[in-house]
């Protein structure tokens, strides 16, 4: 049942919810009395507005004369500093490490599931194939990006990678949101007409989908490299540099851009992929039920399944980004930066922040082992790098090149997984 799924897959999210909630109390309770450690300026990159710009002497690579928009004005200093407590970002800190082991592990033992098993090669699962690349891509970029900026002040990497980090973290979100996007058409399609489209040109419908996705994310992208900017200034008695998406744009587009960049998110990479899977649910149950007839037909049972799988993913990307949007709604609309007392109010929107990544990232962690609950093919193809007809014996000799060595390390990995999230 897709409630059992769901309830199985929210009980692994709870312990590490629980876990970025105590940080958040923690940093919360601080941000109101004595601060043992001030914001990192390097967490510019995604909270920092025009505000910080009246504690600086500044020079970026866009020239003063062709800055579009008003001039920012200096607004008042703060009552007292913004700060996130030291113990929050251990925490933090030891979250994305697991996460980011877990995820490397899950996600690349699923694009080996899908490659070594010719039945799992089919459209749907390259959709899902291509879904765990932009999760892998997401993981390796990220958390360590993230991790950095919540540690340190200086950003040391250069105006290249400044650009370059946020452009690959919004095309790998894209292809995300668009994959769903394409696996909910992809499952109704499936509903009105299961042999629609026969033979090769599966293939190259395929190809063709995942080729425009990944297009598309890159394209929509491309405004957060052309924003972000390197500025050098000077805080507390320190010489700083940091990347941000910079207050003054260079063109009127690009001011537009940053002005509802915030809401331009929410819609299209949070609202999109739950507004477009709920249609075509609804489409595909009210063509099912009319079909009902067949309802015990081996094709109908895989397209729920798929189905089911589908929803799940779905499901576990509603609740793990909407913290990160929320977070980034709620300072849009209620934060200040006339405000004496703002930085109280930026202490806890940061803490919320970064609360709101990890959950971004524990998505593309998880996405695998949703996968594994929900779907008896990706078990199967979990436990033996096989599916369809059970244990393939012609596949065993491809996987256990060298000995058994490797297929024992597979299972090693398959293991971890399962302590990790299962065992709850």
């Amino acid at each position: 049942m897709v409630s059992q799924s769901l309830w199985k897959t929210s009980t692994m999210l709870w312990p590490f919810i629980f876990v970025l909630c105590l940080g958040n109390v923690v940093a919360t309770e601080t941000a109101n009395s004595q601060h043992t450690g001030n914001v990192s300026v390097a967490n510019s990159l995604e909270t920092t507005s025009a505000n910080i710009l009246a504690l600086q002497t500044h020079n970026s690579s866009i020239p003063q004369s062709k800055m579009a928009g008003p001039k920012a004005s200096n607004p008042p200093m703060c009552l007292e500093s913004a700060g996130i407590r030291d113990a929050f970002k251990y925490i933090n800190i030891t979250v994305s490490l697991v996460v980011f082991l877990v995820g490397i592990v899950g996600n690349v033992a699923l694009l080996k599931v899908i490659y070594a098993n010719k039945c799992m090669r089919t459209g749907p699962n390259y959709l899902i194939a291509s879904l765990a690349l932009g999760d892998l891509i997401h993981i390796v970029i990220d958390i360590p990006i993230n991790a950095y900026r919540l540690m340190a002040e200086d950003w040391p990497f250069g105006l290249v990678v400044c650009k370059l980090t946020p452009f690959i973290q919004k095309t790998s979100v894209g292809v995300t949101v668009l994959s769903l996007c394409a696996l909910s058409v992809d499952r109704y399609r499936a509903v009105v007409s299961w042999n629609q489209i026969k033979g090769i040109w599966v293939s190259v419908w395929t190809a063709m989908k995942i080729t425009l996705i990944w297009v598309i994310s890159i394209l929509l992208a491309v405004p957060e490299a052309v924003g972000f900017d390197m500025i050098t200034m000077n805080y507390k008695e320190k010489h700083l540099r940091i990347c941000l998406l910079h207050p003054v744009q260079t063109t009127q587009y690009m001011q537009f851009y940053k002005s509802v960049k915030d809401w331009w998110l929410f819609g299209f990479y949070f609202c999109m992929p739950l507004v477009w899977t709920a249609v075509f649910s609804t489409l595909m149950t009210r063509k099912m039920l009319k079909n009902a007839q067949n309802a015990l037909s081996e094709h109908v049972k895989q397209r729920r399944e798929v189905a089911k799988t589908v929803f799940c993913l779905v499901a576990v990307f509603a609740i793990c980004w909407l913290p990160l949007y929320l977070s980034r709604i709620l300072k849009s609309t209620l934060y200040d930066e006339k405000d004496s007392n703002r930085c109280r109010m930026l202490s806890a929107f940061l803490v919320l922040d970064y609360f709101g990544i990890n959950m971004a990232s524990l998505n593309s962690c998880i996405n695998p082992i949703a996968l594994f609950l929900v779907s008896r093919r990706f078990k199967k193809g979990f436990k033996m790098f096989t599916v369809c007809k059970g244990t393939s014996k012609d596949l065993l000799p491809k996987i256990n090149v060298g000995g058994e060595s490797k297929l024992s390390y597979f299972y090693f990995k398959y293991y971890l997984i399962e302590l990790l999230f299962t065992c709850t």
